[in-house]
This record gives structure tokens, sequence and C-alpha cells, in this order.
């Protein structure tokens, strides 16, 4: 047998010995392993679908929503009251080349009745242009037309999740339902978009013309929000700037006073969600450190107290012939192999945890194949790192000390 594999062997052996205790030496390293490789899933996986929602908002999205506004020296909070209004939305289509699609937009709440059936979902007023904003293509039937909104025809198309719970498998095109008690006819139903970024369903609402809803069922004359659709993805920030410019002349803003209004791109969305998610991966990462941090220490602790109750073996071994640098190689193979077992432990564990997460929880997840490596190469350090000094010690003892040790 060569000289490593005598080395492997005696290590590995010395490990057996004592199986419960190399166990929960490994404990901490297998903890530790699993939050990384579970959390970088996780959080590369929410990440991912939270990209992918805010890119279903429409192509280069942009929104107008009322902001902070001051009246007699009293400023009042985001959305407390809307200056924006129609006739902004009307000079932002003819002054502003760099948007293509744009639509007012205004939302309540309310009860949706067919038959005996009934739902309460969110009911949106908007023009004809809405689909176009939000890229939001029909499953059937068809969208309503400007001289609906412009005669406040009462008309809408829905969301899956209402036709789910009002019609069921029936096709809901062309029959009537009741919004707060008025009657509309389903011209469309769009296709399923699924959750947004703050996890609400997309598919849960009402799109009618914005004229029938502020006149019909809201009784308003304020704009809640403009939605605007950029030409292009170069012409975004240009957008963002002319909207801007625009609005604070209609407002009659100074030059120094802040915006009444407040404009989001999807970029800044996008940032956003960004930030949340590398806010909570670093402080799910602070948590797996601490564990592998824990298991190197128990590492360490452990094989000082196997250096000691081994004394009088170490002894045996330099009188016939083991030198200072093989007792230190054995007893780091015995740290590098308690934590390398860990780790690959502690990859199965976590990715266990994956899988459970999204089957019962519904959460998305991303295997990282970086992560995992990096994770068993963190454990092998962790091993060579903690495990160094007691080897250290190992290989300095006096033969003939050792040899009297009881």
């Amino acid at each position: 047998m060569t000289k490593t594999g005598n080395t492997l062997k005696v290590a590995f052996r010395a490990l057996a010995r004592n199986k419960l205790r190399s166990l929960l030496t490994a404990l901490g390293i297998i903890i530790g392993v699993a939050c990384v490789v579970a959390v970088v899933g996780i959080g590369e996986g929410a990440r991912i679908q939270s990209e992918d929602r805010l890119k279903s908002l429409g192509t280069n999205f942009l929104m107008v929503m009322p902001g902070t506004i001051t009246s007699s020296g009293a400023r009042a909070g985001l959305g407390s009251s809307s200056k924006l209004s129609e006739d902004d939305v009307d000079a932002i289509r003819r002054e502003v080349p760099s948007v293509s699609y744009i639509s007012a937009s205004i939302r309540t709440v309310g009860q949706i009745i067919y038959g005996n059936q009934n739902w309460s979902t969110s009911i949106q007023g908007a023009q004809v242009d809405w689909p176009l904003v939000r890229s939001w293509n029909l499953a059937s039937g068809q969208f309503f037309t400007d001289q609906d909104d412009h005669a406040a025809t009462k008309v809408c198309v829905l969301g899956q999740t209402v036709v789910t719970n009002l019609f069921g498998d029936e096709d809901p095109v062309g029959k009537m339902i009741r919004i707060k008690n008025i009657p509309f006819r389903v011209t469309g139903v769009l296709e399923s978009k699924g959750g947004s970024t703050q996890g609400a369903d997309q598919d849960d609402l009402v799109v009618a013309p914005y004229e029938t809803v502020r006149k019909k069922i809201m009784g308003t004359t304020a704009v809640g929000q403009i939605l605007v659709s950029a030409a292009s993805d170069e012409l975004v920030t240009r957008a963002q700037e002319e909207l801007s410019a625009l609005l604070r002349q209609r407002h009659r803003i100074a030059k120094a006073a802040d915006d009444d209004f407040i404009i989001r791109s999807q970029t800044e969305m996008i940032q956003q969600a960004e930030a949340q998610s590398r806010t909570m991966s670093a402080l799910l990462w602070s948590i797996a450190g601490v564990s592998l941090l824990v298991g190197g220490i128990g590492i360490m602790n452990i094989m000082l107290v196997s250096v000691t109750e081994r004394t009088r073996e170490i002894g045996v071994r330099m009188a016939i012939g083991a030198r200072g640098r093989d007792i230190q190689a054995q007893f780091l193979v015995e740290a590098l192999a308690l934590s390398l077992t860990g780790g690959a432990a502690g990859i199965a564990v976590g990715l266990g945890i994956q899988r459970i997460v999204a089957r019962f929880a519904g959460w998305p997840v991303a295997v990282q194949p970086s992560a995992i490596t990096l994770a068993f190469l963190f454990s092998a350090l962790i091993g060579v790192t903690f495990g160094f000094y007691p080897a250290l010690k190992a290989s300095r003892l006096d033969p003939i000390e050792a040899l009297r040790y009881e």
C-alpha cells in the first residue's frame, strides 16, 4: 500500500471508531452548506420570477402616478390626491414623440355577478392602448374599441381568475355580467399573466372602458395613473425626461418645487426588486456563514480531543519511523474527510430543501451549479483551516513523552 493510501486508511479508521461523534462534528458543516445551496437556489429563483413578472408589465413600460402635493403649506403623501388629468394624457399623446402607446387608468374594487355566482375583484378603467402598453394579449374575443370608450359603453374584458370563478368551463364571451349591479357585456378574455412582483394575482381583474368606469361606476374626474410604453428600449430614459418636463410645465410647478407626480420605469422596478433580493440573500448568506464557522470550530474542537486521546498512538507511530509531517497529514486528512463528507451531505440536504419549498410552498427555485461547487470548496477550506492547528499540535508531540502518556 502506498504512503498516501495508508494515511487515508488510518484516518478513515479513526473516524469510523467514533461514528456518532464524527456525525455530530460534521453537522455544523452540513447545516451551513445546506443553507448556502438552498438560499442561493431560492434567491435566484425568486430573482428570475421577479424579473419575468416585471417584464410581463409590458415592453418599455412607464407608470405615471400621483405624487406628494402641497396645499396651504401642508404636504400630503403619495397618492393622497391626483393632479393627473385626461388633458395630460392627450398632451402626452400629442407632444411626447418618444412614447408609442398611452392609456389613462383608474381602478376600484367591486362585486361581479353572473347568474348565481359572484366574485369580488379589481375593476380597471382603461383606454384602447392598454393591452399594447401592458403587452397583454387576449385568449379569446376582442378588446373594446376607442368608440366604446368615448361613448362610455358598458362592455368589458375579463382576467382568467374571474372567468374561472364566475364561468368555470363556460365561454364568457358575449355573456352579460353585473358590475356593482350595472349590466356589462363581456367582449373578450385576457391571457393569463400570473402573479405580480408583490405576489398579487394579475389575472384577478375586469377591464372596462375608462369613461365607463369613471362616469358610471366611480363618478370621478381624477386620473388614477397614466400608463405609457416608450417607442424602444433606447428611448425609455428620454421618454421619462420628456414626460417629467411636460407634466411640470402643465402643472405649473416652480423650478425648485417637488413634482406632484412620480414616474416609475420598468428598469427602476427591476433594480428595486434586485436590491430587495440582494438584501435578503446577504442576510441568509450571513446565517449560512455563521453555521459553517460553527462547524469549523466543532471540527477543531473534536480534532484537539482526538489528539489528546491518541497521544500514545502518535508516540508509537513516531517510534517506529513516522515523521511529524506524516502525523500532520493524517490529522489533516481526518479533518478534510469530515468537512467534505459534511459538505456532500449538506449539498444533498440543500437540494432536498429546494424541492420541498418548490413543491409545498410553491416558491420558484433555480439550481445553481456554481453555488454547489463554491459550497463544496468552502467546506474543504473549512476542514483544512480548522484542522491545521490540531494536526500541527499532533506532529510536534515529543515521542518519548507521548509513549509515557496514559
